[in-house]
């Protein structure tokens, strides 16, 4: 534990000069009473533990007081707290290759149903946005705390070619920051080349202009990107990435299907689909985020499990001043109430 006003401690010298004031008051009464021919009669009649029993309301009045200066001094403490991640974007891969079979019953139906269970586990208070990305991407569902529209929104999917990666990421980050003056078009689809051009020239488009910050430094937002992360088309996936770790926002990656792959076959033409893990684990470690691996149904619904409780709940280094001045509250009063219970008074 530290302190924001250490110097505030040395308050706690009054401390002793209160207890020396107290057994001096004590001794005073003491004085005072042997002037009375009937002590011993008195001291009979209060006993060892009555006479013990008044010191009580005068030492929890003295425990508040400790308290209450430390809660002057300001603590401070790593403590377990719900998540400030109050706006999730599920960035949703629904290219043709999501149709593969090698998770049961194939990729896209249970990513749909492993995204279903995770925003029912999400706090009522927290805004969950829905992207769906394929030779590009768009907003399907807006931030919203309304369930029954995202669930609705992820039922909506519908598989197409092409799989942009970095267009789902650049997507969502718009979506977060719809104020930020993001050029979404520009980054996506460039002037010339249709998979667009390198974002580091791209992103002399973007207004207003910005300072980068530390990674996964934001605190209030998160992505979940849920892909095979095979890049067919758009922007890179990595200078995607490199944009959301400038602006402090962490991306989990969720890798679903398997290293070996599948072959399937789509409107007349196949190909061999397999899992990227390479540039998942890349987009999650520039960003601060996390890489799961999902190889089956069972697994996509405990990496959602996982997401689930490390969103909502985080350690944080912050204040506590209330919590001491709270705890001084209840002694003070506990202390009044035991000396007006026995005593008839206070203190």
């Amino acid at each position: 534990m530290t302190f924001l006003w250490p110097e505030m401690l040395w308050l706690l010298l009054v401390v002793p000069v209160l207890v020396a004031a107290y057994f001096f008051l004590l001794r005073r009464k003491k004085e005072a009473a042997l002037r009375y021919a009937s002590l011993s009669m008195v001291k009979e009649a209060m006993g060892t533990g009555q006479r013990f029993r008044r010191h009580i309301p005068p030492l929890l009045f003295l425990v508040a007081l400790i308290v209450m200066i430390v809660a002057i001094a300001r603590p401070a403490a790593v403590i377990t707290l719900p998540s400030q991640h109050q706006t999730i974007i599920l960035a949703m891969d629904v290219s043709g290759s999501m149709r593969a079979m090698d998770v049961q019953p194939n990729r896209i139906s249970a990513a749909q149903a492993a995204a279903k269970a995770f925003v029912a586990e999400q706090p009522s208070n927290v805004r969950i946005g829905v992207v769906s990305f394929a030779a590009t991407a768009a907003v399907v569902q807006t931030p919203t705390q309304n369930r029954e529209d995202i669930v609705a929104a992820i039922d909506r999917f519908q598989l197409q070619r092409g799989t942009a990666i970095g267009s789902g990421i650049i997507v969502s980050l718009a979506t977060i920051f719809p104020e930020a003056g993001i050029d979404v078009s520009s980054l996506i689809y460039g002037r010339d080349a249709p998979r667009g051009v390198p974002l580091d020239q791209a992103r002399k488009a973007e207004k207003p202009a910005f300072t980068p910050v530390p990674p996964g430094s934001y605190t209030s937002a998160a992505i979940i990107l849920l892909t095979d992360g095979q890049r067919t088309t758009g922007p890179d996936s990595i200078e995607a990435a490199r944009m959301a770790a400038d602006r402090g926002i962490r991306v989990f990656t969720v890798g679903i299907g398997t290293t070996s792959g599948e072959t399937i076959g789509f409107e007349g033409w196949s190909m061999r689909v397999r899992l990227d893990e390479e540039t998942l684990k890349a987009i999650a470690n520039m960003t601060r985020g996390e890489y799961f691996y999902a190889g089956s149904a069972t697994d996509l619904k405990k990496v959602y499990q996982s997401l689930n409780a490390k969103l909502v709940l985080e350690k944080k280094d912050m204040e506590i001043s209330a919590l001491f001045s709270a705890a001084a509250a209840v002694i003070a009063l506990v202390s009044a109430l035991l000396s007006l219970l026995w005593f008839n008074r206070i203190l």
